[in-house]
């Protein structure tokens, strides 16, 4: 979401969106909504990966296989629709920027297929992995719904889990049965275990709501013989942090048509590079110890993996990076999944001007992400609970759609949405503010 009006669908979007053909089982052959589908899946597919590993459950990494068969088919279905829609030269150039980020998508798809591996092929993970991804920027966790608890016989929507707690359901194992298409619906059952993803301050709400006892996290054993192995431990859960990051500044830089955003995603490639080339020398180093190599092999195999993702984000940006012609459905349809990447401005005399991002709280409370802040023509990625705001600095954050308006208030605006056009504003609060203009053309990258 954009401090001005909403980028609005030309006739040329349009068509695009509805471009499509029918098929047999009547599947939607909509764009948008593919491309929409397709990247939510991409990422529940990561999220599962990641929560498979932590947990050590084969099933869920199976869910991941199965999950891929669906990426498939909508991987084929939109690139046929991306062929059929261009008629002409100039909708085939425009169409190519499609076809470039249908690409980078199945290429994360793919990254959570490998992660998932590790698992069904028992590659191996050290404990230490295990207990560091606890301290993981964003952690996986399940909890069991027991009767009498506030989640039990309530609908999701109700919950409003992701507003509440940070966290989101990834998917619910129901007895034997898996739940990974979760909309808002959904009625939550005693004895149905919920897999959630979110920031660690979340965790101990979670429980309270399924009543749920106390939980500790896993610790690392403190022998203090593995000192290659911790800092290659250390190094990976950092590149499990900085690829995430990278594909969402991916997202909001083809949304916002924004350079400095996609030079901040290339710098981040840059370092999973150089951070993925220390981790390997540290790992063969843990090996030439007396340590058991097995483990050992889960770690590269996670080091790829999030480098290709950092890979597949770079490939997205670089359409901005060149001034290449991006498709006007593009922005449409990845600002309309499931969580939506918005562009906030602190207005003077707001709750958020002068606050500190912990004592905002926003991971918890309407539940959304930092990505970054702009400031001055600046870009401050993956900004710590530290940070400050200032009146006119910009928020790129990603959460989930119902939390947009109390993020909004919480800056100083009111949230506005016309529900035919699909056109956004954001008026102030204080009639004496105004919105800030930025031109994302003018946007320098922070100097590193």
């Amino acid at each position: 979401m954009s401090p001005r009006r909403a980028a609005e669908p030309t006739a040329y979007a349009e068509g695009a969106a509805s471009a499509g053909f029918n098929s047999m089982d009547d599947r939607p052959r909509n764009l948008k909504s593919m491309l929409s589908e397709a990247k939510d899946t991409s990422e529940l597919m990561v999220d599962l990966a990641y929560a498979a590993l932590y947990f050590g459950d084969p099933d869920m990494a199976e869910e991941v296989g199965e999950l891929e068969e669906r990426m498939t088919e909508l991987v084929h279905d939109m690139r046929a629709v991306c062929i059929l829609a261009a008629r002409s030269p100039r909708e085939a150039e425009a169409m190519a920027s499609v076809l470039q980020v249908i690409g980078s998508i199945e290429r994360i798809a793919n990254d959570a297929v490998n992660i998932a591996r590790i698992v069904t092929h028992r590659l191996g993970i050290p404990r230490e992995l295990v207990a560091d991804l606890s301290n993981a920027e964003e952690v996986s966790h399940r909890v069991l719904v027991r009767e009498g608890s506030h989640m039990a016989h309530r609908p999701l929507s109700a919950l409003e889990l992701p507003v509440a707690t940070g966290m989101r359901v990834m998917a619910i194992r129901r007895d034997r049965d898996w739940i990974t298409d979760v909309d808002g619906d959904e009625v939550l059952v005693p004895g149905d275990v919920l897999f959630l993803e979110g920031p660690p301050a979340g965790i101990m709400r979670v429980r309270e709501l399924a009543a749920a006892p106390l939980w500790e996290p896993p610790v690392p054993p403190e022998d203090g013989t593995l000192s290659d192995l911790d800092r290659a431990v250390d190094v990976l859960v950092e590149m499990k942090n900085i690829s995430e990051v990278a594909v969402g500044l991916a997202y909001s830089a083809l949304v916002f048509r924004d350079l400095g955003l996609a030079a901040e995603v290339r710098h981040l490639e840059d370092r999973l590079d150089e951070m993925k080339d220390r981790l390997e020398l540290w790992v063969l180093r843990a090996g030439a110890s007396n340590l058991d190599p097995s483990p050992l092999r889960g770690l590269l195999h996670l080091s790829q993996a999030a480098e290709d993702m950092g890979d597949a984000a770079q490939q997205m940006v670089w359409l901005i990076e060149q001034h290449e012609q991006v498709h006007p459905i593009l922005s449409i349809a990845l600002g309309e999944s499931d969580e939506v990447v918005v562009r906030m401005p602190v207005a003077p005399g707001s709750r958020a001007d002068g606050a500190t991002l912990a004592e905002l709280q926003l991971n918890i409370e309407p539940g959304f992400s930092v990505l970054a802040v702009r400031r001055g023509g600046r870009y401050f990625y993956r900004p710590r609970g530290a940070v400050q705001l200032r009146p006119e600095d910009q928020l790129i954050a990603v959460g989930p759609d119902e939390g947009r308006e109390m993020l909004a208030e919480l800056f100083g605006w009111r949230f506005d949405a016309d529900g035919d056009t699909g056109e956004v504003r954001l008026e102030p609060l204080n009639r004496r503010v105004e919105l800030p203009e930025w031109d994302p053309d003018r946007i320098e990258a922070a100097g590193r």
